[in-house]
């Protein structure tokens, strides 16, 4: 039998400036916070137009390996997980938009999620987090009323006891999920006047972490997360 042969497919010259771009930061020749070279200095050196850089340029901080300033060359960013969440984050959103049962898959993930963050808080946490917990509890409850400084600090509650696991893609997570979620955040925290169930909720939780009970975290998580999630819904 004869073999198919597959054509080989032009690129556009852009795509080459790209991937050029691209390898000069992955092998170590540009690292983070390094300035890239100047338009000039790119078209000199690939033999190719002022739009092919530019385009290629985009499409590198489109994926977050550099920042493009108006008036100031393009600088090499550090990759991080928060950078590589940021990524996906408009994609994300007009997911969840599109689709109710992407919305509950969500929160779905973010249960289960949050159940294994309390879970490894509750082995981990020190003095100094059921502190900050404190804090930022005493922060949520002077909000009472007014939703968006309640609600900020109900995403800082979250993502700090995340952050108890010391692992940053963890964190990173928890903001992401969050971010996309608070989209969809309804006002019925406030006007039912739910948000004392929400503090009562959290003080539980702390109270698990403290005793460093695994189980008991695991569960007071489940059940804060099961009661609110009818909170977040497409409008």
């Amino acid at each position: 039998m004869t073999k198919i042969q597959e054509p080989i497919v032009r690129r556009k010259l852009s795509d080459e400036v790209f991937a050029r771009l691209k390898d000069m930061i992955t092998e170590g020749e540009l690292h983070p916070g390094d300035e890239m070279p100047s338009e000039r200095e790119l078209m000199e050196r690939f033999q190719v137009g002022r739009p092919a850089i530019r385009e290629a340029m985009q499409a590198l901080a489109n994926m977050g390996l550099v920042a493009i300033s108006h008036g100031e060359r393009a600088r090499v960013l550090e990759l991080t997980a928060q950078s590589i969440f940021r990524q996906v984050d408009t994609a994300a959103k007009i997911m969840l938009a599109k689709s109710s049962d992407s919305l509950e898959h969500l929160k779905s993930a973010r249960i289960f999620f949050e159940r294994g963050m309390a879970r490894e808080a509750a082995l981990r946490a020190t003095p100094e987090d059921i502190e900050a917990l404190d804090e930022i509890l005493d922060r949520q409850r002077s909000s009472l009323g007014s939703a968006e400084p309640f609600i900020s600090a109900d995403m800082d509650f979250h993502t700090r006891i995340a952050r108890i696991s010391g692992n940053p893609i963890y964190v990173a997570l928890s903001e992401a999920m969050l971010a996309w979620l608070r989209e969809y955040h309804t006002d019925m925290l406030i006007w039912t006047g739910k948000e004392k169930f929400t503090l009562a909720e959290h003080e539980d939780i702390i109270s698990c972490l403290a005793k460093r009970d695994a189980e008991a975290a695991d569960e007071a998580m489940r059940k804060h997360l099961e009661r609110s999630r009818a909170l977040y819904a497409l409008r």
